[in-house]
């Protein structure tokens, strides 16, 4: 039958005119950029491998810049932050943010020569000797000294976790003079 059609006919019916393109032709081009895009969001919602737990960090500058004013420039710490509301193992790997975020700050920093002594030295914070503080992750247990003599005051606590540009953490700083070291752990809530 196409040997009764002119060429322009017989190009026509195969799709090969310029401007024009046959049906396979455009299910081809069309379908490709929807497939990679469907692949795409698959792999970005995907479950990955189980990921370690938080990380033991060092640096200095997001303690310094939190609480900082309050305790004095840090000179060396070991600490954790992380949302107390992920699976153990999963950290970050929730794709959809909850209404609200619980971020645990914990560890231990070393202050300045004579810095846990000049805190708590001051009258109106009434340090005394602290029980055993909240336990510590597994990950820093070995950068708390074993038989610090810890000082607590909730009215240290009070005044150092007051609202501020980083919403209102609650939590604990324990002090060790001997070592000068404090030893933290917060909550800070996000909503």
């Amino acid at each position: 039958m196409d040997a009764q059609r002119g060429p322009g006919e017989q190009r026509e019916a195969r799709g090969l005119l310029p401007g024009r393109t046959n049906r396979r032709r455009f299910l081809l081009i069309a379908g490709i950029p929807l497939l990679a895009a469907g692949a795409g969001t698959a792999y970005a919602v995907w479950p990955g491998p189980a990921r370690p737990g938080p990380r033991v960090r060092t640096d200095l500058e997001p303690l310094n810049a939190r609480f900082g004013p309050y305790v004095g420039t840090l000179g060396e710490a070991h600490w954790l932050g992380y949302d107390i509301d992920e699976k153990p193992g999963s950290a970050g790997s929730r794709t959809v943010p909850s209404p609200d975020s619980r971020i645990r700050l914990v560890g231990v920093a070393r202050l300045a020569a004579g810095g846990a002594a000049a805190i708590t030295g001051r009258a109106e914070y009434a340090f005394a000797p602290a029980s055993e503080p909240s336990a510590l992750p597994a990950e820093l247990a070995p950068y708390a000294p074993a038989g610090a003599a810890w000082q607590h005051s909730r009215q240290f606590d009070a005044y150092a976790n007051h609202e501020g540009a980083e919403g209102r953490p609650s939590g604990e700083y324990h002090f060790d003079t001997a070592r000068d070291l404090v030893r933290f752990d917060l909550l800070y809530l996000y909503t």
